[in-house]
Order: structure tokens, then sequence, then C-alpha cells
């Protein structure tokens, strides 16, 4: 199963409140701490709306 490993490498501060809570509804709440969810087109969608403030790479396991 295809998983992503999401790290959050720019602050939330000043972003709109829908980016806000995407961020929250991948798990993310600090910098810097990696985040591993499984890949699917819900995801997907998420993580290109707050690209800009992610680093995201593919894991197999």
């Amino acid at each position: 199963m295809k998983k992503y490993k999401i790290v959050q490498i720019r602050s939330r501060i000043g972003r709109p409140g829908i980016q806000k809570r995407t961020l929250d509804a991948l798990g993310l709440k600090k910098l810097n701490r990696p985040v591993y969810v499984n890949a699917s087109p819900q995801v997907d969608g998420m993580i290109r709306k707050v690209a800009h403030l992610l680093s995201v790479e593919e894991v197999n396991e």
C-alpha cells in the first residue's frame, strides 16, 4: 500500500481558515513533525490545496 510522509515546513499563521482546517485534517499540528497517511484521491486533493506549506515524500510499506 502506498503511503505519504508529510511534513509541514511553513507556518499556518496568517493563512485562511480553510487551509488551517486542511492541515488539521491531514493530522499536522506542529512544524517539522512527520505524519504518515495512506494515499487516496481525497488525501491527494488536500495535499494539493496546501502544497506550498508542505514537504511530501512517497513511502512504500
